[in-house]
């Protein structure tokens, strides 16, 4: 699949209409054993998406037409809180969710978020394709939730500032900075002793532009789609935390469909998220040229002060503890000692 950065930048999509006339009869085909729903919260030209409709259409094929999986993207059915919500109760069958909004209901699916866990995408699939997805998705599966074997990438998270290039953890003290609503990033910014605030993202431009904050952090596409760019002088390239995309499944909804078509389901769903993790892969290096070329100031800190800043600071033990033993040392086996 060829995927324009233009395309997927812009968050348009054009709906085709197609049509035949002139046609005495037109012949129905025969409704689906199965239709179920798939939300998410992206844009519908988001290679999520594109991937999902091309899964959806691999199923549709494979099963002869008895598995209907409909997409609704860019949160058609609800906020993240609500869709969450529908899917516990059967409402929606599939969705997808990030693990570290998920971690209000599962916490151990957080772990991912770690600061500065991760060197490289390497490693992180490594580990959540490995033991460490296996633990969360365990966890996962104790929510009466079914997660699929392959998590979709959001990707890793970098520090913009209209201040100042953020070189080692010492810029970081005293640092206003926008973070989401959650424990685990008020708490990594505090052990930098930066002052982070938690803000909802629809007022994030505004808060930079205003300088209610100085700087905010989150993937460079989401940088460029909200063109904070515009308010935002520096990048520094600290992959300080990495995220993705859990494909769930309601239990109930999951086991009514017959093993052998579950089978097929799951192969393309899976499927899809390789090749959408190629492509956010393929995006990010053409975004960071794009924002490059539109100012924005680039560095690329060495991550090692960080780490040793946040095991000083108590950060990992804290976390360690919030993990548990078993989610802790699933974690240091693929990444290396933390704590």
């Amino acid at each position: 699949m060829t995927l324009s950065r233009r395309t997927f930048l812009s968050g348009v999509s054009t709906a085709v209409a197609a049509g035949t006339l002139g046609a005495p009869f037109v012949a129905r085909a025969a409704p689906a054993d199965f239709t179920y729903k798939y939300a998410n919260n992206l844009p519908d030209t988001h290679p999520m998406n594109i991937r999902a409709r091309e899964m959806a259409a691999a199923i549709r094929a494979e099963t002869d037409g008895r598995f209907d999986l409909q997409v609704f993207p860019n949160n058609q059915l609800g906020s993240d809180t609500d869709t969450l919500s529908q899917l516990r109760s059967g409402g929606v069958e599939f969705f997808t969710l990030s693990g570290l909004i998920l971690s209000t209901l599962v916490p151990a699916a957080a772990i991912n978020g770690v600061g500065f866990a991760f060197p490289n995408t390497d490693a992180v699939w490594k580990a959540m394709d490995g033991a460490l997805g296996a633990f969360v998705r365990e966890e996962i599966a104790k929510a009466n939730l079914v997660a699929m074997d392959k998590i979709w990438d959001n990707g890793f998270r970098q520090i913009t500032s209209s201040t100042k290039p953020i070189v080692g953890p010492e810029d970081l003290k005293g640092f206003k900075i926008r973070v989401p609503v959650s424990p685990l990033w008020t708490s990594m910014f505090r052990a930098f002793e930066a002052a982070p605030a938690s803000i909802n993202f629809n007022e994030v431009y505004s808060s930079l532009q205003t300088k209610v904050v100085e700087g905010q952090e989150n993937p460079l596409a989401l940088i460029s789609t909200a063109k904070l760019y515009e308010v935002q002088v520096y990048c520094s390239v600290t992959n300080h935390m990495w995220d993705g995309f859990w494909f769930l499944a309601n239990r109930r909804a999951w086991e009514k469909i017959p093993a052998d078509m579950r089978a097929v389901v799951a192969k393309h769903i899976n499927a899809a998220a390789e090749n959408e993790r190629a492509d956010v892969a393929a995006l990010n290096a053409g975004v960071e040229k794009e924002l490059a070329a539109r100012g924005l100031k680039f560095n690329q800190p060495d991550p090692a002060p960080f780490r040793d800043k946040l095991r000083k600071a108590g950060f990992y033990s804290e976390w360690k503890g919030k993990f548990g033993d078993k989610g802790w040392s699933t974690l240091e086996a693929a990444v290396g000692q933390l704590s």
